[in-house]
């Protein structure tokens, strides 16, 4: 029997206001440079990117996830301007603190010893948080047209990200699934 199985990915997700916020700028690339992939997914703070898991498997996930949640500390976030990997992708930058890249560590690890979940193209590079505004359809053209815009504009945010968030895959665009938050021991 065929097993059912997802796309997943765990982010962290900021607060509403700034959710708005990077959904208004999501909007503008949309309509002024017909980048609208960005838009399939809340804003958000990749930590494991998209894997495969069988469906009747998601409840020992979510515990997993539980488990790994309780005994974390909140983790001071702050968003700072923007960035790009060229040519194809426009993001907010993530201050790259210690406590997020411990975070992001720790739990590609508890992943990979817990339930055998990998990013292969994650073993190769550094870990490089961001918040994506424009990619994938954002063309090598709009791009350079879109850079110079961005590149020194002035953006800066702070939040506490309490939880982590698991996103769900509907075949057209990323759902917020379940959330886990830090329990402090």
């Amino acid at each position: 029997m065929q097993t059912s199985r997802n796309l997943f990915f765990i982010a962290l997700l900021p607060p509403q206001e700034i959710q708005d916020y990077a959904n208004q700028i999501k909007q503008y690339f949309a309509d002024k440079y017909a980048s609208r992939h960005a838009q399939k997914s809340p804003p958000h703070i990749t930590l494991q990117p998209p894997f495969e898991w069988a469906d009747e498997n998601v409840p020992t996930l979510e515990a997993c996830l539980q488990e790994f949640a309780c005994g974390r500390k909140k983790v001071p976030i702050i968003l700072n301007g923007f960035a790009a990997f060229v040519p194809r992708v426009i993001y907010i930058n993530v201050v790259k603190s210690p406590e997020l890249l411990t975070l992001q560590a720790d739990l590609m690890i508890y992943l990979e010893n817990k339930l055998g979940i990998t990013d292969k193209a994650s073993k190769t590079r550094p870990f490089t948080p961001h918040m994506t505004v424009a990619f994938k359809d954002l063309t090598k053209q709009n791009f350079k047209a879109a850079w110079p815009e961005f590149e020194n504009r002035q953006l800066y945010f702070e939040f506490t990200a309490d939880k982590l968030t698991l996103l769900l895959h509907d075949g057209k665009r990323w759902h917020i699934k379940t959330e886990f938050p830090f329990v402090p021991n």
